[in-house]
């Protein structure tokens, strides 16, 4: 496995009688995709910026290739291990396409933004005149930018309508199945968890696998 939780709890200290997560061990490997769902409040995007190095448990550990991501820093983690996709997109609204991508990391942008199919026309084009679609497109070509093994998404297609949103499920399955990441989505979108290649559930603070 890549990353690892290992009997993660966690609480807000001004309300320790409402657990978030409570012992929770999950491992996620390479070149597959999980989908995280649950319930509003359910502890599904806690766990995501635990596993992203945003937050520190209360008890247990997050381990990255084996080891503890806090022995070289959450920082160092963020930075080198992990990229991050979100509902809103969080694009800098006054740069172009290319810049955006570029922010993410080294690798070629031209390259990614082909990859995600945003045309050629659209490069130089300030990011707030493209659709929400084209806007999610550019947020994961941001992330592949970044030589990170792990891709954390959080409700990636929840701004998004259903045809737009299944794109964005398929780009998703290729970054796992073509590219060889780790993809971790937490989504309400039963489209999306039912192309994923296992699903979790977080239900009143543990965590377990979904049978189909």
């Amino acid at each position: 496995m890549i990353i690892e939780a290992k009997n993660i709890s966690y609480f807000y200290k001004s309300k320790r009688d409402r657990v978030i997560l409570n012992q929770v061990s999950a491992a996620f490997e390479e070149a597959a995709f999980y989908a995280i769902v649950g319930s509003s409040g359910s502890g599904k995007t806690t766990f995501l910026s635990l596993l992203a190095g945003l937050d520190n448990p209360v008890s247990g550990s997050i381990f990255y290739g084996g080891e503890d991501i806090r022995k070289k820093g959450l920082n160092y983690h963020r930075r080198h291990n992990v990229s991050l996709v979100f509902q809103n997109y969080n694009l800098i609204d006054y740069l172009t396409t290319e810049e955006n991508v570029k922010l993410g990391g080294k690798k070629d942008a031209e390259e990614l933004l082909r990859r995600v199919s945003i045309p050629q026309e659209d490069w130089k084009r300030n990011v707030l005149q493209l659709s929400g679609g084209q806007q999610q497109r550019v947020a994961i070509a941001r992330a592949l930018a970044s030589e990170a093994k792990v891709l954390l998404a959080d409700e990636p297609t929840g701004n998004l309508d259903e045809d737009t949103a299944g794109e964005i499920i398929e780009l998703i399955k290729k970054t796992a199945h073509e590219l060889g990441k780790c993809v971790i989505v937490v989504t309400h979108s039963r489209q999306l968890a039912r192309e994923a290649d296992e699903v979790l559930e977080l239900d009143h603070g543990t965590l377990r696998r979904q049978e189909e």
